[in-house]
């Protein structure tokens, strides 16, 4: 199957079939509990380093970067709807994280933020992970649904290469919530199923955002821009952060660089 091949399809559907296998690679970490009862400290905050890199670099060359190019391609001030949705997409996630109650992973249940609730400690790290996963899920949609105003196989290429790169970085954050709900002596059916579910909410924001574009296709400069906002607000208020957690920091950072670099190959390369 080539690329101008998919581009027959409809972008709405192209959407949907990223996300779902991005909720699939965050199902694949998930399973993970299924071979290990817990996962070295070091290697955890190697891969949520890596996250971090790959949403950075996911978030310049498959968000902002178009965005930039497409403002000045329609005439208007080029770094306006960089700015504008930037900041958007960082204050909707900031929203988001003040209202809906959640856990750190590490943390006690007494230090989870949002909104008060007597929620189990399970379902707050699940959310955790679920706020992670709107707004990737969202730049993923966005991507294909851009396609709809440029359907050429360079736009495609880039949609593909940010899907990749959000697999990539989906399979720790599953790892992340079924790994210490089995520590905490859950099942591995149950931790795996916890795990999973996290990613429930990619293929909606993909398809949300995808739709969102078609129908307000003028927005789109603003609306890639908001996705890359909203998963940089993700990366500075909890990946690097649990990342850095203990003694080997060295660790996390050099699998950020390595994350970034992955994600700028795969956009580069592909797009």
């Amino acid at each position: 199957m080539n690329l101008e091949f998919l581009l027959e399809y409809n972008p709405v559907l192209l959407a949907l079939f990223a996300t779902l296998f991005t909720w699939g690679v965050t199902a694949l970490g998930s399973s993970m509990v299924f071979f290990f009862k817990s996962i070295n400290k070091k290697v955890m905050n190697s891969m949520l380093g890596f996250a971090a890199g790959v949403m950075i670099a996911a978030s310049f060359w498959s968000l902002l970067k178009p965005a930039i190019e497409m403002a000045e391609e329609n005439g208007s001030v080029p770094w306006v709807p960089a700015v504008v949705g930037f900041l958007a997409g960082g204050a909707f996630l900031l929203l988001i994280d003040k209202i809906l109650p959640h856990v750190h992973m590490g943390l006690s249940t007494d230090k989870a933020e949002g909104i008060k609730t007597s929620w189990q400690r399970s379902v707050l790290l699940v959310l955790a992970i679920t706020l992670h996963n709107i707004p990737e899920g969202l730049a993923v949609g966005v991507a294909f649904g851009a396609l709809a105003n440029n359907p050429d196989t360079g736009m495609l290429a880039g949609a593909i290469a940010l899907t990749l790169g959000i697999g990539l970085q989906n399979f720790p954050e599953g790892a992340a919530v079924s790994v210490p709900l089995r520590r905490e002596g859950f099942s591995r059916l149950k931790a795996f199923h916890y795990g999973q579910i996290s990613g429930i909410v990619e293929p909606v924001a993909g398809v949300l955002g995808a739709y969102l574009v078609l129908v307000m296709t003028p927005m789109l400069p603003y609306a890639l821009s908001f996705a890359a906002g909203a998963m940089i607000f993700v990366v500075v208020e909890e990946l690097i952060p649990e990342s850095q957690t203990g003694n080997e920091t060295d660790l996390s950072t050099i699998g950020a660089m390595l994350g970034f670099a992955t994600m700028m190959v795969l956009d580069v390369a592909l797009g």
